[in-house]
């Protein structure tokens, strides 16, 4: 019978340890749950700043339904009561997963700027997706329609040189950009009608 006694004992000390962290682990939370979330925000408005220049109000539209599925929100950018531009959060499948990035196009529909928030890619290789060098190549496209990926050479007007090594992940963020691109262009159309 001790042998049973002692298997109780340990497991209900287990149980109670378990217990106690996992009370401890939600205390924690919710503490730092509301610190968190108001962090991510200013990062978003950062860099939705960066990525639309001149615009210091965003107010976020509604999506509808058309919308590719890789659309995650959509702000439009004022400064001083007068829309500038579009700021687009998009989140294309890139070599190791998601990549969370933000499109900022201007009222012509040309593309300001492109930021990756986060991505889970290569070390090396298609992290150098999100290097200015990469990125600043998408400035001052998109008004003539989408873009396409070449692995070198010079680009076009509608043409992105992808990353040497890192073709999938410079082809997963132009078909963010391009989705940034369709959706801003149907609220465009909208707006013109």
């Amino acid at each position: 019978m001790q042998k049973n006694e002692n298997t109780f004992v340990l497991a209900g000390v287990l149980f109670a340890i378990t217990a106690l962290v996992a009370l401890l682990l939600s205390l924690v939370n919710n503490v730092t749950a509301p610190k968190i979330s108001e962090i991510e925000k200013q990062e978003q408005t950062l860099a939705r700043s960066a990525v639309l220049r001149g615009a210091d109000d965003f107010k976020e539209i509604a999506l509808t339904e058309d919308i590719s599925e890789l659309v995650q929100s959509i702000h439009e950018g004022a400064h001083e009561g007068q829309t500038v531009g579009y700021c687009v959060s998009v989140s294309p499948a890139g070599f190791g997963g998601p990549i969370n990035m933000i499109v900022g196009l201007n009222l012509e529909g040309a593309i300001e700027g492109v930021k990756i928030v986060s991505f889970s890619e290569t070390p090396g290789l298609g992290s150098k997706a999100q290097d200015a060098v990469f990125c600043d190549q998408f400035r001052n496209k998109g008004k003539s329609g989408l873009l396409k990926v070449i692995k070198s050479g010079t680009a076009k007007s509608d043409e992105i040189v992808a990353v040497s090594g890192a073709t999938v992940s410079s082809k997963a963020v132009t078909t963010g950009v391009n989705a940034a691109i369709e959706a801003v262009n149907g609220i465009r159309e909208g707006d013109a009608e």
